[in-house]
């Protein structure tokens, strides 16, 4: 079962070449005439020795002389060519495998990134694709040059003599046996490196992005021995691997000893015997120890071989996993929406006992305002992640003007949604482009209104470089309000007619979150939108409310008509009102 399954990734990995195919046989072209001139290098000695030595021949001499500067010159020419041709096939079947593997992994739901730690995707794109090109190079350069060398010369050694050839070949195929066993142990090595080094990555991942918690928590050492242990744990498996192939190395030494110790003995007995002469000796060890070289590249073909197909597996675990959610066929393409939401008995739930969302029944009206709110953990984010279908219901359906989400072409339905959360990504790139982002096409002046609206307009201008600023990986270079109003203004620009709001305010000081409450109002206007509120006294003038404890809408009407209640809701305004009441005095110190 395992060999047909090596056998399935080795004929995929072929089947990368198949678009590069008019350079590839280019390149097989020179591989060919290379290993015919090595071959002829060979040949040269024999009339080298037994006629121009022998007879004193001058004008053979000169003859042999031109003609071993012209296949000298033939080989190196031939040799540069496949290597380019080669090299430019490998290079551009890795920028191809890359491309495709990090567009189907964009493709994936948002569960699949929930699943998988981004230091193993990253390694799997970068690092693993590049062992695949040197695989795919390899095997192409070397089953065709090498072995293209190695039939020359075997043809050279049996046209000089036919038994000394059998004898000095006879031992090679005992190299057969531990050539294949160390192959499938540098397989299993190379799968553990890989796990190593996307370990490594998510590391440095986690580090990078997190060193401001782990200074103030003083844990610095602590993640210098963590990454110190697994890049201990990544030298010792590299040194089993080296292991392995030097050991593989030694044997084909210690076979090729034996074999040339064996042609010499015999060899040099048949010339002083008068059997044999020394031009043919001469020229048949010539071409006995040019067989050495390539003999003993295909041997660490193998090798590199089954490290390529320990990264294939991997890469090819990862493009058969298909998307879990997909625009179906045929699809419904949205136009700009109304804004009506209907959920269905909806239920969700990110695993099995992990349920997030309980036969949620509520219906949106077009242009309303609803909030949500409740206690953490409730399913508040859960609910709005279901809109851009982010994640698809576990029960029920939802729709928008009267049409399934499952049955909407899953582009135009996420540009109908503008989301502004709590957690902001902004890019390492300039203001201007993370405004745009979503509209690249945006004239100035909409991304400069867009800012304006946002109550971005100020700070912007005051920035070095304006709108073309760079901010700095997650935009480092900014203020968490500064960064929250760029959001904003994203979402401003894009002008989808729903809107969803998580915590889009959380970020911001008062003074701060009063001025983008006021953009934000406008922004609202006409518009479908959900906001998830944690402070409540920001949602009071909201449509309607819905309070989700557990997963369930426990209650829901407007702010005056939930405060009547007395229940959740009332509980937990009352509770934070009194709570910002005392902290209020602080916010002037």
């Amino acid at each position: 079962m395992k060999d047909q399954a090596v056998k399935g990734d080795f004929l995929r990995l072929m089947a990368l070449i198949k678009p590069h195919r008019l350079k590839l046989l280019l390149a097989v072209l020179f591989m060919l005439l290379a290993a015919v001139s090595t071959s002829g290098m060979a040949w040269l000695i024999r009339p080298l020795l037994d006629h121009v030595f022998a007879d004193k021949n001058a004008a053979l001499l000169n003859s042999l002389t031109l003609l071993t500067l012209s296949v000298y010159t033939s080989t190196g020419v031939f040799s540069f060519l496949q290597s380019y041709m080669m090299n430019q096939v490998g290079y551009n079947i890795v920028n191809d495998l890359r491309v495709k593997l990090y567009s189907h992994i964009q493709s994936q739901s948002l569960g699949y990134f929930q699943s998988h730690p981004s230091g193993e995707l990253i390694s799997r794109v970068v690092n693993d694709v590049s062992m695949i090109q040197s695989s795919v190079t390899s095997v192409v350069t070397g089953l065709i040059m090498d072995l293209g060398k190695v039939v020359g010369l075997i043809t050279v050694l049996f046209l000089q003599d036919p038994f000394l050839a059998f004898m000095g070949l006879l031992i090679l195929p005992l190299t057969l046996y531990p050539i294949v066993k160390f192959g499938r142990r540098l397989r299993k090595l190379a799968t553990k490196s890989q796990v190593i080094m996307a370990s490594l990555i998510s590391v440095l991942t986690e580090t990078f992005q997190g060193v401001r918690m782990i200074q103030s928590y003083n844990m610095t050492g602590y993640e210098i021995g963590r990454f110190s242990r697994e890049c201990r744990e990544n030298v010792d498996n590299l040194m089993r691997s080296v292991t392995v192939k030097s050991l593989s190395s030694s044997i084909m030494e210690v076979v090729g000893g034996l074999c040339l110790a064996a042609v010499i003995w015999y060899g040099g007995h048949s010339v002083i015997d008068d059997r044999s002469t020394q031009g043919t000796f001469f020229s048949f060890m010539t071409a006995l120890l040019l067989l050495y070289e390539p003999l003993k590249r295909l041997t660490r073909l193998h090798n590199e071989v089954q490290q390529g197909l320990s990264a294939a597996r991997r890469i090819f675990g990862t493009l058969d996993t298909k998307p879990g959610i997909v625009s179906p066929l045929p699809a419904v393409i949205a136009e700009r929406a109304q804004g009506r939401i209907e959920f269905q008995h909806v239920s969700f739930s990110y695993g099995p006992g992990r349920p997030a969302l309980q036969d949620i029944n509520l219906n949106v009206r077009s242009g309303e305002m609803l909030a949500i709110v409740g206690p953490s953990g409730g399913g508040k984010t859960s609910l709005v992640n279901l809109v851009p279908r982010f994640h698809d219901p576990t029960r029920g359906r939802i729709l928008l003007d009267g049409v399934d989400l499952k049955e909407l072409d899953l582009y135009s339905l996420r540009d109908q949604i503008g989301l502004v959360s709590q957690e902001v990504t902004l890019l390492a790139a300039s203001v201007r482009h993370n405004i745009a982002y979503g509209r690249l096409d945006s004239e100035s002046e909409a991304v400069k209104s867009a800012a304006a609206a946002a109550l971005a307009l100020e700070f912007v201008e005051n920035l070095p470089q304006g709108f073309e600023e760079h901010i700095g990986e997650r935009g480092c270079s900014l203020s968490g309000g500064q960064r929250q109003r760029l959001a904003i203004a994203r979402a401003i620009l894009k002008d989808a007619p729903i809107l969803i709001l998580d915590e889009a305010t959380s970020a911001l000081d008062t003074e701060s979150e009063k001025m983008v409450q006021a953009a934000l109002d406008n922004l609202m206007k006409n518009r479908t939108t959900l906001v998830i509120a944690h402070r409540l006294s920001t949602v009071t003038q909201a449509d309607r409310i819905i309070f989700l404890k557990g997963g369930l809408i426990t209650e829901e009407g407007s702010h005056e008509e939930l405060m009547a209640l007395k229940g959740d809701y009332c509980r937990l305004y009352n509770l934070q009102f009194a709570y910002e009441s005392i902290a209020a005095p602080g916010d002037n110190v």
